[in-house]
């Protein structure tokens, strides 16, 4: 279920712009490389504390499920971000990031407005890791809208 901004705020509180009060740090069971530098890996990431432990999960369970190597491969470590502070593309109420409880991966071919006909991530390949991703309590909105395939967010 997508959750609504009024449901989200109602179980996430109110965010603000540098995350104080909501946000915890997790280590990445694996690193990440930065979408936007590729030089750059990251080991740990902020989100919302009430989702920490269950991202941390999906996570570790991914890499059970496919291997450091598989998932380097299938640049499943491609960090797009999780925690900022910003409206959604295009309209007028906050993005779920702005709570810390969506994260973005391989952003680059997996484009905002991308349908499962190019998206990498509605691939069969990318099934196991979106299974894996619901059975954390978080939902793509690439398999609930056919967009956004980069896109993961709790649906607690």
């Amino acid at each position: 279920m997508i959750l609504n901004n009024a449901q989200i705020t109602a179980k996430y509180g109110k965010p603000n712009k540098t995350g104080k009060g909501y946000l915890v740090y997790i280590d990445l069971p694996f690193p990440m490389i930065v979408a936007w530098n590729r030089k750059q890996t990251v080991k740990r990431i902020q989100c919302h504390y009430l989702i920490a432990d269950r991202l941390k999960k999906a996570l570790t369970d991914m890499l059970s499920h496919y291997g450091i190597e598989r998932i380097k491969e299938l640049q499943i470590n491609v960090y797009g971000g999780c925690f900022n502070y910003r409206l959604m593309r295009g309209g007028t109420e906050l993005s779920t990031h702005s709570y810390g409880i969506a994260i973005d991966l391989d952003p680059d071919r997996n484009l905002l407005h991308e349908t499962s006909k190019t998206a990498r991530f509605a691939r069969p390949e990318y099934k196991p890791m979106i299974d894996i991703f619901y059975a954390n309590g978080f939902i793509n909105l690439g398999r609930e809208k056919n967009y956004d395939w980069m896109h993961f967010q709790t649906a607690l």
